[in-house]
């Protein structure tokens, strides 16, 4: 249950991350931001790993995790950029989709409800109405496949034995060392102090506390469930956009809101009956007594 909770934080804090994220990206561009974002998150994670030792096997798992999350990343900021909120947020819940697809062995039931949750998702984006595909739409596309991936590996990859921080840190590594290389030099200093308090943000909420959470909650849980939950993040993006932003709520947003979250609602249940009754050994026939004097 805390776990669940937790996702859904994570969920809530990406959802917030909208805002912030056009605002800084119109004003540096997709690089720098993806930058600034590591740096700050690294630089919050590097005293963690004080008197913390790394396996050869875990470094080369967050090695990986960082190259397919630093991956999703630049694919989702670039295809943003490049198509419409309602096409990008279509697209990416495919991930809810793609995740069980690539775990296996749940029940149709789980699918089904996967595929609830995903209506909503379309139901609750499809406002202005889709547009013609575009690159922007191949990129998030992209970018959902890559993310279903990532959030699989994760629960595979993750030994019990593995430090969660030391994972998250080896990833935040990864994402610096790339972005800095690409944006190089940084040209941040048009950043004022609303866009470095958006930076911290986006570091220190969406990525620090986000992938601790995500990764600590993936191996307590399946990746399957743990999309499911995160999957409610254009729920949570709706919700701020009308309570920060000024939007307003349609009908048909509202509809999908509630679709949303049935289909969650629903998945939850299905993988955690399916994962009680693969762990629960069979019932063994009882022994019919023979009565004294018969056989």
């Amino acid at each position: 249950m805390t776990g669940d909770l937790l996702l859904l934080a994570v969920a809530a804090v990406w959802g917030s991350s909208y805002l912030a994220a056009k605002t800084l990206v119109a004003a540096a561009g997709v690089l720098v931001v993806l930058a600034l974002r590591y740096l700050v998150s690294m630089a919050a994670m590097l005293p963690l790993m004080f008197r913390r030792r790394v396996q050869r096997r875990e470094l080369a798992v967050g090695l990986l995790l960082g190259c397919t999350q630093a991956s999703v990343l630049v694919l989702e900021t670039y295809g943003v950029s490049l198509t419409s909120a309602t096409n990008a947020g279509v697209l990416i819940s495919l991930t809810i989709l793609l995740t069980p697809v690539m775990q296996g062995g749940l029940p149709g039931r789980f699918l089904l409800a996967a595929a609830v949750a995903t209506g909503g998702v379309v139901l609750l984006v499809a406002g202005p109405g889709l547009r013609t595909p575009s690159v922007g739409d191949l990129l998030m596309l992209i970018a959902a496949v890559v993310r279903a991936a990532h959030v699989t590996l994760s629960g595979r990859l993750a030994r019990p034995s593995f430090d969660t921080v030391t994972l998250t840190t080896l990833q935040t590594v990864v994402g610096a060392v790339v972005f800095t290389a690409a944006a190089w030099p940084l040209a941040a200093g048009g950043l004022g102090a609303g866009e470095w308090l958006g930076v911290l943000y986006l570091a220190l909420g969406c990525s620090v506390f986000a992938f601790l959470v995500q990764l600590w909650a993936i191996r307590r849980t399946s990746p399957a469930r743990a999309s499911l939950l995160l999957g409610t993040e254009p729920v949570w993006a709706v919700l701020i956009g009308i309570s920060l932003g000024g939007e307003h709520l349609t009908v048909l947003a509202g509809v999908g809101i509630a679709l949303v979250l049935a289909g969650t609602y629903w998945g939850q249940r299905v993988e955690r009956e399916h994962r009680a009754g693969a762990v629960t050994p069979p019932r063994q026939p009882e022994l019919t007594r023979v009565p004294p004097g018969r056989g």
